[in-house]
């Protein structure tokens, strides 16, 4: 027999949502199968979402039929919500005694901003839990048969942003990213990709060092350009590439080249 989502859920003894709590939690990088099981359990609880642009409408059919959905999107360069507005806004629903999902792409605290949402809730005395999710800079690499470390190539990695918070508009200084000669991987700046491959440049990354570029991880819209540092923002424009894209810098993009030919793509008509 089959077991259903409320089956599965009873079967690992998951956690109640309780009213007046807030729950943030990653939906991942828009694959619905990769949810995780505490994720599956807060959409079946929650009486009312806000979610992100990020999140699949696939991850939203899984919550109740009664739920009220909200969206928080925020994107670069468009109107959204302030910050301040979403977090007021999860307050306010606390408060009126509902469960209230935050959800959002990928994880919470990875370039989420899931650390704000939660320091104003302790603020305002708010319960709330966290719930990891799979963060697009893994998974997006991996589904473009990318690893993300290999003893062959890297020994660790730097995540970073190519979006600033407001008063830091100087940014990261790419010039200590590069000399430490790690892998970097970029979310949120293949708008900035041209600016940036010039100051690893600049810095002493060579012009030939590997560049992979992967829009809408994941999901079956999901392309992959394989290109070069010196090149990757010209290339990068020239094929339409646009956000959301993770991108990585580092030598273990020459892996995609022999791992693809074998690999079995995890979508749902595999």
């Amino acid at each position: 027999m089959t077991a259903t989502i409320t089956d599965t859920i009873a079967a690992f003894s998951l956690p109640r949502f309780r009213p007046g709590e807030v729950w943030l939690a990653g939906a991942g990088p828009g694959d619905p199968g990769l949810l995780t099981l505490h994720a599956v359990n807060a959409l079946s609880q929650a009486e009312v979402i806000l979610y992100d642009a990020l999140v699949d409408e696939a991850v939203l059919r899984l919550a109740g039929p009664d739920v009220i959905r909200e969206f928080a999107g925020k994107r670069g360069g468009k109107p959204s919500a302030s910050q301040r507005d979403i977090t007021e806004r999860l307050i306010e629903l606390a408060r009126q005694g509902l469960r209230v999902l935050r959800l959002k792409g990928g994880d919470p605290f990875v370039f989420g901003r899931g650390g704000e949402e939660a320091l104003g809730l302790v603020a305002a005395g708010i319960p709330f839990r966290v719930i990891p999710g799979v963060t697009a800079g893994i998974a997006g690499l991996a589904y473009a048969n990318i690893p993300t470390t290999s003893r062959d190539t890297n020994h660790g990695v730097i995540l970073v942003t190519g979006q600033y918070a407001a008063g830091n508009e100087r940014g990261l200084e790419w010039g200590a990213l590069a000399r430490t000669q790690l892998p970097i991987i970029l979310y949120m700046g293949v708008t900035r990709l041209g600016e940036i491959a010039k100051r690893l440049m600049e810095s002493g990354a060579p012009a030939d060092l590997p560049v992979a570029v992967v829009q809408d991880a994941t999901t079956p819209r999901q392309r992959v350009l394989v290109s070069a540092l010196g090149r990757v923002a010209e290339e990068a424009a020239a094929s339409g590439f646009g956000s959301p894209s993770i991108v990585a810098f580092g030598e273990m993009v020459r892996l995609r080249a022999a791992l693809t030919p074998f690999a079995i793509t995890l979508s749902a008509e595999s």
